[in-house]
């Protein structure tokens, strides 16, 4: 499978009279986008705004990010879910980057939604405040299940696509300014030079806890608690194959825009040919049954084993419970002789002084931490809200509270906040573009 990314650079982003791209900047039909999102009957408020690195602006509830792309050949950014089913990875698809839509809850919020500011001590916690973003805010009829939220996530984040592939497309018949090119050839029909080379393959473990719909990331529309672990090629993931769920504490998601832009499958593309044969995405689950959790463990090992793998990286998107699915699926892959290390935050308490994942086991001896969700964050007030800052206290966001014994609400009256990592929108970025550093004690 050979994928052409055709990238095109955004300086700037403006409303005017017709969507176009032109000299890195990006004009958008206000009116015209807005019809896009209002095509659900459900969204009763919608309005576009412009972020840019540096504004005294603060969002939330944010509930996903996606980078604008078109497919050039035609058809839908990511099918099964925007569109007709159909295989992507191959041909040419072009993306606007350093710039992505957000999609922002205009009163209520949920358990899995975060926050960014755009400038400030809070602006170092997530990649999004270095974008570029076009900010959706919006809310639905929704009244009755405020505290539930999965048919307003699904009308915001839907709108959210639409979105996105309407901006998208004001660059599908213009000639990209680079072409990334994503090209592997067939596990068994590679050189002897690249088979001579250790091989790798990559291991997700994308959210898929929940049994009810609504919640989990979906593979081609597919929920991804429906499946059993499946090998995929890499340029899939990159193309609009997966979505991001609605589930997972906000600081351990992993947006749509995330999984277009994976940075890991990037640095093992990068590595392929030179220090490694990179032989592709064994996309697992994660589950709640010890039993599941085990049988998934068992697949991904098998896969990894049959196809020649020397070594793994596995990912896990999320805390707690999926600890328990990561420890199992590297255990089994080092009973299997596939060397392997793990990307994953940690839930150590806002001391740092509890065990860090739920599941431990010796085998498991080379993992990298990407925080800790648990890391109380203060930030003062920011002049612009987005949203509806109170969202945070009220709403069971999982870094925010309405009162505690000691630090009282996360909201304080003068706008100024205290919050646990937990949601801080996609802050510890275990796709591979975390923007912390470790300290040596």
């Amino acid at each position: 499978m050979r994928l052409e990314l055709g990238n095109f650079h955004v300086k700037d982003i403006v409303f005017g009279e017709f969507t176009s791209f032109k000299d890195g900047v990006l004009t958008i039909n206000k009116e015209e986008a807005l019809s896009i999102v209002k095509e659900d009957e459900d969204i009763t408020e919608a309005d576009l705004l412009i972020v840019k690195p540096g504004d005294e602006v603060r969002l939330v509830p944010v509930k996903e990010a996606i980078e604008p792309r078109c497919r050039v050949s035609g058809g839908p950014v990511f099918p099964g879910v925007t569109g007709e089913l159909l295989q992507v990875g191959n041909g040419r698809t072009h993306a606007l980057k350093e710039c992505s839509v957000l999609v922002v809850g205009k009163h209520w919020g949920g358990f899995q939604d975060g926050l960014i500011d755009m400038s400030g001590e809070g602006a170092k916690y997530t990649y999004y405040s270095q974008l570029k973003n076009i900010v959706l805010v919006a809310d639905t009829n929704e009244e009755f299940e405020k505290r539930e939220q999965q048919k307003k996530n699904r009308a915001l984040r839907w709108a959210g696509m639409r979105l996105s592939e309407y901006i998208g497309s004001c660059v599908k018949d213009l000639e990209p300014e680079e072409i990334e090119t994503f090209d592997l050839d067939p596990v068994t029909k590679r050189s002897t030079d690249i088979n001579n080379l250790p091989s790798m393959v990559l291991v997700l473990q994308p959210q898929s806890q929940m049994e009810e719909s609504g919640y989990n990331d979906l593979n081609y529309g597919w929920d991804c608690n429906h499946m059993v672990p499946t090998f995929m090629h890499p340029n899939e993931v990159l193309d609009g194959a997966m979505i991001s769920g609605s589930f997972m504490p906000c600081s351990s998601k992993w947006s749509t825009y995330d999984f277009q832009n994976f940075p890991t499958i990037k640095r093992l593309y990068k590595e392929h040919g030179k220090t490694l044969n990179f032989l592709g995405v064994i996309m697992s689950n994660l589950n709640v049954a010890l039993e599941q959790k085990e049988r998934s463990a068992q697949f991904v090992a098998q896969l990894a084993k049959s196809l020649g793998a020397d070594g793994a990286i596995v990912a896990e998107e999320g805390y707690g419970n999926p600890d328990a699915d990561f420890i199992a699926c590297i255990v089994a892959l080092e009973d299997a002789g596939v060397k392997t290390v793990g990307l994953t935050n940690e839930c150590t308490g806002r001391d740092g002084a509890s065990q860090p994942l739920v599941s431990l086991d010796e085998k498991a001896d080379a993992i990298v931490s990407c925080g800790n969700v648990s890391e109380l964050i203060k930030l003062p007030p920011m002049k612009t809200v987005v949203g509806e800052l109170q969202s945070l206290a009220r709403d069971g966001l999982s870094g925010g509270w309405e009162g505690d014994e000691k630090l009282g609400s996360s909201v304080k009256e003068d706008g100024s906040i205290i919050m646990e990592n937990n949601a801080m929108f996609c802050g510890d970025q275990v796709v591979g573009w975390s923007t912390k550093t470790m300290k040596d004690f």
